[in-house]
């Protein structure tokens, strides 16, 4: 059975009230994002202890580190030496949390995948001997701002990369938003379900704008299905984690900008709110599934 998690700037920029809500929703796991308007790869030592200390008092675990790795410029050496950095970072940050799972990315998208495919193969060597080398994993998240925002594009990759240490983040919602995208489930899950390592739960309708689509509270979008998402986690056998990454507000809708690089208070307001509405809905989902 999977795990719930939540994606901690999604509910507020203070860890510990973030575990405060998880506690609260029987949610025993978390994944950091910003915190204490850092992000993760520049959160003090000392505030990386305090986690620590919080998360042994609160009784939770870390199941990622969500990490904005390889969001950056394509071919540009100085960002990517500072990405490297980034990872370096949040692997040392993930092994006091005694976690496997780094979260990265495919660089900004600036047209096709396959115009740049083999820079993309050849971006990941350095990443993949680091990870073999500490024992962790970078999971690729579908994202539709960078070179690989759909499914069909993200199963591609991991094919052709053919390294244990690179696994699958899927996130559904993205699926809505990517220029490729298929119908999230069956169709989307299917490609990503052989590499599958994490999951993100988000939901979307679908609109006529570049964007493609809108967040909404999870179960509103009518396009995704949880619960068949949900069912075929649990009848595959996964264990990993379902990570709450809210991306809506019940006021209004977050800027674009902090859509695709979120973090900081700004990004964080009204977050306890409508996350507490997603899981509250998660919750109703599995009840009616008998989770």
């Amino acid at each position: 059975m999977f795990k719930l998690s939540v994606i901690s700037d999604e509910i507020s920029q203070d860890f510990e009230r973030v575990l405060q809500v998880c506690k609260e929703y029987e949610v025993p796991q978390v994944e950091p994002r910003s915190v204490w308007d850092n992000p993760p790869q520049n959160i003090p030592d000392s505030d990386i202890a305090r986690m620590k200390r919080l998360l042994d008092e609160y009784e939770m675990s870390v199941c990622c580190i969500a990490s904005p790795f390889l969001k950056c410029d394509l071919g540009d050496d100085e960002q990517y030496q500072q990405h490297l950095g980034i990872l370096r970072r949040c692997i040392d940050i993930a092994h006091v949390f005694n976690c496997k799972i780094i979260r990265g990315f495919t660089f900004w998208r600036t047209g096709p995948p396959e115009s740049v495919w083999q820079q993309l193969l050849d971006a990941y060597d350095e990443p993949i001997r680091m990870c073999e080398q500490e024992d962790v994993y970078i999971g690729i998240e579908n994202e539709a701002s960078t070179h690989i925002g759909a499914a069909a594009e993200a199963e591609a990759l991991y094919k052709d990369l053919a390294n244990p240490r690179v696994r699958a983040i899927w996130d559904p919602a993205n699926e809505v938003f990517a220029e490729n995208g298929e119908l999230p489930f069956p169709d989307a899950f299917e490609r990503m379900k052989p590499f599958l390592i994490h999951v993100h739960i988000k939901d979307a309708v679908k609109v006529d704008t570049p964007e493609k689509g809108r967040c909404v509270p999870v179960g509103d979008g009518g396009y995704i299905d949880y619960p068949a998402q949900f069912q075929a986690l649990v009848d595959m056998g996964y264990e990993g984690a379902c990570s709450l990454e809210t991306h809506w507000r019940p006021s209004e809708e977050l800027d674009r900008d902090l859509l695709d690089q979120p973090g900081g208070a700004a990004f964080s307001a009204t977050g306890e709110p409508a996350s507490r509405i997603c899981f509250d809905k998660i919750k109703q989902i599995m009840a009616g599934l008998e989770l």
